[in-house]
């Protein structure tokens, strides 16, 4: 049985004890190959995470396999990776250590006389087997399985697609009969019967009456052409691309590609895709000096330089922006913590400390420092940018856009702080300050990660991920809801969206955790009040609007209209490069489809030229069946 999903399954192309490679087309006609797990194995406790956590390592690792798109919650979950991407369903199986078996793609020789049968064949088919056991959590790059495969208890002692049949069937005769003198009137070399001899066939008349007919036909359809080309509308043809417009060869790379991180077309794709461009990238730079609170000498004669990273999202089209308060203006006391952190970091590389001793370095001396300025009475200099899309860290100029840290909350306030980028006509996201959160419902987020193990010069990306409420509590007067996971340490300042694409919550530091994950939940009810007290609005702009629009074209399908307003989109906010990515996907989607041009009419002239056809050839029928009669 083929598993269900948004792909038309062609044929299978492997199996496993725990599930199957496939071979598909995806809904815009581009060949895939997806990875099922078993819905049977997915229900075992630990199977479901390692399928999940396997496939991201091997998205993630350089030269790995990204995939194109994924459902981890599904029944049976299951990974789609593009036909360029070769073997990628293999290679996911093979790296969480089961045995992978292809598909034969020929019949092996066969040597010998056939032999019978003998016993019943066993079925192939049937209920997957439990798998018992909990699979290793996978880290990082999944290393090549080396030696015999671990089996999982209980594995099939044949594939579960597969079953090999020896033998032939046996004859279902003993063979022709004989008469008493072995005489066998079957295979007697004079023939029985002698065939009459047939009649002359009439090619020449056939052939005539075959000419007349197709002359008849083309004569209809020309004629009804003639007489119908004056009122026939102009064919319809994909928009022209001016001078101003995108190549539909031309490929975006947006930071964010809502199709691959969500069932395509699904709500939380339409949610991401409404979202996601209003996303930004935010790092702020501090620049000061460690000093002995006492003397105020310096404790190192050079500057310490530090940086926070964290997300933001904009608010209206003129560069308004929300993000945490402790990343962009941290308190005194946390900045001295990291300053004085960076010193113990220094004294390491030059063999003064060991990588054990910076703690209680850190804890031993953090009394008795200060962080200013220059000055020992100034503060510390600090900048902050920002970046839209794809983002890289230690970018001071373009396309690092340079903000203004307009107004901030302290953390028992909200620890929300507003942010102005010096660039306008940005894309904007509206607030839901009524969304309801409640425990133990999912709810998506969003906020910039990265993979990179470089810090200074890593590259950061959105990312989303479905995840639990697992409980709520308040930070002071604040309400704050917990949630089960979070998507790294710049994700601080991204968002929970409602399923129309708005914002219903700011992700936010868990301050309660010895790690401060971001695994807190701020409603919008709460950072919405922050622009109120600075009388900053939360407006869409026409183009946002507009956006929003093509969207909606977009996914009930109406590719023209979302191609042409995307395209304005595009003119009008370059820095939304999802407007860019989804104008492409709707081109290519319909040249896929093929969209008709001058359908009417000539549907009209084939079916004219069809009826003519039939009506001559049932004329010419009557008269041979009225000659032959007569005959």
């Amino acid at each position: 049985m083929q598993p269900d999903g948004p792909y038309r399954y062609t044929h299978l192309l492997g199996g496993s004890p725990v599930g199957k490679a496939w071979a598909a087309v995806d809904g815009q006609g581009r060949f895939v190959t997806v990875a099922v797990l078993d819905a049977t194995v997915a229900a075992t406790a630990g199977w479901r995470e390692a399928f999940a956590g396997t496939a991201n390592s091997l998205a993630q690792a350089p030269g790995g396999a990204p995939f194109a798109y994924a459902d981890f919650s599904a029944p049976a979950p299951w990974v789609a990776y593009s036909a360029e991407a070769g073997p990628a369903a293999e290679q996911l199986f093979r790296a969480l250590g089961v045995d992978y078996q292809p598909v034969p793609t020929s019949a092996p020789p066969v040597s010998g006389p056939p032999q019978p049968v003998s016993g019943v064949p066993q079925s192939v088919s049937g209920v997957p087997q439990p798998v018992s056991g909990v699979p290793q959590s996978v880290s990082g790059v999944p290393q090549p399985v080396s030696g015999a495969p671990q089996p999982v208890s209980p594995v099939p002692t044949q594939p579960a697609y597969s079953a090999p049949i020896s033998g032939a069937p046996t004859s279902p005769s003993s063979g022709p009969s004989v008469d008493e003198r072995g005489y066998d009137p079957f295979t007697a070399p004079a023939r029985r019967i002698q065939p009459s001899t047939p009649p002359k066939r009439r090619t020449g008349l056939w052939v005539s009456l075959a000419s007349l007919v197709l002359v008849v036909a083309l004569g209809s359809g020309v004629a009804v052409w003639a007489l119908a080309g004056d009122d026939s509308e102009p064919p319809s043809s994909p928009p022209a691309a001016g001078p101003s417009a995108f190549p539909s060869g031309a490929q975006v790379e947006p930071g964010l590609r809502p199709w691959a991180q969500a069932v395509p077309f699904s709500s939380e794709e339409r949610a991401l895709a409404a979202a996601a461009p209003s996303l930004v990238f935010v790092e702020a730079v501090f620049t000061g000096y460690v000093r002995d609170a006492s003397t105020n000498v310096p404790v190192r004669s050079t500057p310490i330089i530090f940086t926070r990273r964290c997300s933001a999202f904009v608010v209206n089209p003129d560069g308004h922006a929300l993000t945490s308060t402790s990343c962009v203006q941290p308190t005194e006391e946390n900045a001295r913590q990291i300053a004085l952190d960076a010193v113990a970091r220094m004294l390491v590389r030059e063999r003064e400390l060991t990588d054990a001793e910076v703690p209680g370095y850190v804890q031993t001396n953090l009394p008795k420092v200060r962080f200013t300025g220059i000055e020992p009475d100034s503060p510390p200099a600090g900048e902050v940018f920002a970046q839209l899309n794809t983002a890289t860290g230690n970018q001071t100029t373009a396309p690092a856009i340079p903000v203004e840290v307009v107004r901030t909350l302290p953390a028992e306030a909200g620890n929300t702080a507003l942010i102005k980028l010096t660039q306008d006509n940005l894309p904007a996201v509206e607030l839901n300050p009524s969304a309801g959160l409640e425990e133990g419902g999912t709810v998506l987020i969003i906020g910039f990660a990265t993979t990179d193990s470089e810090f200074r010069t890593a590259t950061y990306r959105p990312q989303s991920k479905l995840v639990t409420i697992s409980g709520s509590g308040r930070r002071g007067p604040v309400s704050i809801h917990r949630i089960s996971e979070d998507l790294g340490s710049a994700s601080h300042g991204g968002v929970a969206l409602d399923p129309s694409g708005r914002i219903a919550a700011m992700v936010d530091q868990d301050h309660a955790r010895p790690d401060r994950a971001n695994r807190v939940l701020l409603p919008a009810s709460t950072v919405s009040g922050l622009l109120n007290e600075a009388n900053v609005e939360n407006t869409l702009g026409d183009t946002d609007k507009l956006y929003r629009n093509a969207l909606d074209s977009y996914f009930a399908g109406d590719d023209g209209t979302a191609i042409a307003e995307l395209e304005r989109v595009a003119e009008s906010s370059p820095g939304n490069l999802l407007a860019q990515a989804y104008r492409q996907n709707a081109i290519e989607r319909q040249q896929n489809q093929g969209t008709p041009t001058g359908g009417s009419s000539w549907i009209t002239v084939l079916l004219v030229s069809a009826g003519a056809a039939v009506l001559v050839a049932l004329i010419i029928l009557v008269v041979l069946m009225a000659r032959r009669r007569s005959n």
